[in-house]
């Protein structure tokens, strides 16, 4: 399993860097994790066909992970002229929030004659769904219900393990998320601020040990953790960066 962080930023950009957005690759499909508002840029840069990705696949609803669907959906009807389905998942509520994004970016576009098929499905803790042959397992994390439920994942294929947090607070939920994965993908905001619906360094290293997983990534970083110069025991993701499971 092959990931691209093509996105690692937080909400405004900060050092530059691309919302949220990864691709997974596995035997063959590929989908992307996540699709914040800057994403067909990063996309387009990385030069990766769009035609080629069957899933989009979501944490929860706020822009700088969900924010780029309406352009990527609208691409594949005028630009890449998608004929192939179409898979769009996340937490219960998606298909509601997908309409409402396209309208809100685009309005009269929810109601376009898709040239391609398109799926919905919700994903919930307890409910595992297999999507672009990788086996996905939700996982409730602590953000903000208004934009959620809001959600982080294992993906499984073969005998290999990624997760991710998407965006959360210190959760009791990371430790099963993380127990036994190859990766953890985490965010973490900030390096010593205490956020309510966000991670900061100083409270992930205090959990450390109870996160089951050799390999820790840092991701979704802040002003004030991107300052922090310090050698760390975690690596810390960025734009472009490929993580193999």
């Amino acid at each position: 399993m092959n990931v691209t962080i093509l996105g690692s930023g937080d909400a405004f950009g900060s050092g530059g860097r691309f919302n949220t957005c990864l691709r997974v690759e596995a035997g063959g499909e590929a989908m992307l994790l996540d699709c914040g508002g800057s994403s067909m840029v990063a996309l387009n840069r990385a030069g990766i066909a769009r035609n080629g990705l069957s899933t989009l696949l979501f944490t929860h609803f706020h822009g700088d992970h969900f924010g780029g669907l309406p352009a990527f959906l609208l691409d594949a009807q005028f630009v890449s002229r998608r004929r192939e389905a179409l898979t769009i998942a996340g937490p219960a509520g998606i298909e509601r929030q997908a309409l409402q994004a396209l309208e809100a970016a685009f309005p009269g576009s929810s109601g376009n004659a898709w040239r391609f098929p398109i799926r919905f499905v919700e994903i919930a803790p307890g409910r595992p769904v297999t999507l672009s042959g990788i086996a996905v397992t939700a996982f409730p994390m602590v953000h903000d219900e208004r934009a959620g439920p809001c959600q982080g994942y294992r993906l499984g294929a073969g005998d290999k393990v990624f997760a991710f947090s998407g965006d959360t607070a210190w959760t009791e939920a990371l430790v099963p998320l993380a127990a036994g994965a190859d990766v953890l993908l985490v965010e973490c905001y900030s390096y010593d601020a205490k956020l309510p619906n966000h991670l900061d360094y100083e409270t992930l290293a205090r959990h450390r040990a109870k996160l089951d997983t050799p390999r820790i990534i840092l991701t979704h970083m802040g002003p004030g953790m991107l300052a922090h110069g310090g050698a760390l025991p975690e690596e810390r993701a960025h734009d472009g960066m490929l993580v193999t499971v």
